[in-house]
């Protein structure tokens, strides 16, 4: 039975079909113009991205599953007599439509949020093109898959030697992975980001530059360059300058003499440290100096003057321009910074003759 009967009118099936498909696919492509322009009217209304990216990453892949699924439809109306073949078609080529609409949504929809939020990430700003490649690998790769299934073609071997596969690549990229997985940690667990100083437990010290998928870099003062693998980093201490905040107290050892005024001197040590705060780039304003006698030395009594900088490297200008003014305000006042001296106290005898040898 090739032929369909409509109100005694003998119509061909494929006459019948085709207008059934196209009845369908142009109510459902109408239906969805209709419903987007007023998805797309709310979600202009609203601050957050994300409503935006599933709109546009659904759009096309929307379009093929109504294609398709007009297919499926017409197969339900196909007589089972003599069109075996031809249904059989209709259910692969369904079967088609709904897998490469699926993998098209979700490849649209990663990249849109790898696009949108991955400058956010360290490791994706730095790694974000691999990151994505895989991702898309893993999908066309699953996609194929359910393809092979569609079409009648058995994947339990294909599983089977994806898995033996998969241990033979996962030994030979051990060293990769893990530094792979050190860097996700590294992200995750917020030890260090991009653009903090920090300082490593061998002694190196520098902004971190790139968090990479395999090493981080950091850049040294002098303009060098570290690279440390990820697991490596992963296992040393590390001190960040810029948690809890980038702010930091600048210690500076000072001394003056015994006979020093100590109230004076940190009236005017104090005064110092306010002058050079505001006036110089990188200092702290609002802080208040402070300094802490600690020590009697052999020359001298010592103390630490306390100022504030905006982030590690402004301590070396605090330091130097603090060092320059606080000499010329010490001489101004009459306060004397010792030097190292040593007292002999010789017995009467022994003085004498020194001091007899030295005549002669």
């Amino acid at each position: 039975m090739n032929h369909i009967n409509l109100f005694g009118i003998a119509i061909p099936f494929w006459l019948y079909a085709a207008g059934i498909y196209t009845v369908w696919v142009v109510i459902f492509l109408l239906a969805k113009r209709i419903l987007f322009r007023w998805i797309e009217t709310f979600t202009n209304k609203t601050s957050s991205r994300i409503d935006d990216i599933l709109v546009d990453s659904i759009k096309f892949p929307l379009n093929l599953l109504i294609l398709f699924s007009g297919i499926g439809v017409c197969r339900t109306l196909i007589p089972t007599n003599g069109l075996e073949e031809f249904r059989a078609l209709c259910l692969v080529l369904f079967k088609l439509g709904m897998v490469v609409a699926l993998i098209l949504f979700l490849d649209r929809l990663v990249r849109s949020f790898l696009k949108e939020y991955g400058s956010r990430i360290d490791l994706l700003r730095s790694s974000g093109g691999f990151i994505q490649g895989i991702i898309r690998f893993v999908f066309l790769g699953i996609g194929l898959l359910f393809l092979l299934d569609a079409l009648g073609i058995s994947i339990t071997p294909v599983w089977a030697s994806l898995g033996i596969g998969s241990l033979a690549v996962a030994m030979g990229l051990q060293p990769t992975l893990e530094n792979l997985f050190a860097g996700v940690q590294i992200i995750t667990d917020g030890m260090v980001r991009i653009g903090q100083f920090v300082r490593l437990d061998s002694g190196e010290q520098g902004y971190v530059d790139k968090i990479g998928w395999r090493s981080t870099w950091i850049r040294m003062l002098p303009n060098n360059m570290v690279i440390v693998p990820n697991k490596v980093l992963v296992n040393q201490r590390v001190i960040n300058y810029y948690y809890p905040q980038a702010e930091m107290a600048v210690l500076i050892e000072v001394g003056v003499s015994y006979d020093s005024d100590l109230a004076r001197v940190e009236k005017v040590t104090v005064e110092v440290g306010q002058e050079v705060l505001k006036s110089v780039p990188g200092g702290v304003p609002e802080f208040t100096p402070l300094i802490r006698y600690h020590t009697f030395s052999d020359s001298g009594v010592n103390f630490t003057v306390i100022l504030r900088a905006r982030e590690f490297v402004d301590q070396y200008l605090l330091k130097h321009e603090f060092i320059k003014r606080l000499h010329v305000r010490y001489k101004q006042e009459g306060i004397v910074i010792p030097f190292p001296i040593r007292t002999l106290d010789l017995k009467p005898e022994t003085a004498q003759w020194l001091k007899t040898t030295l005549k002669g």
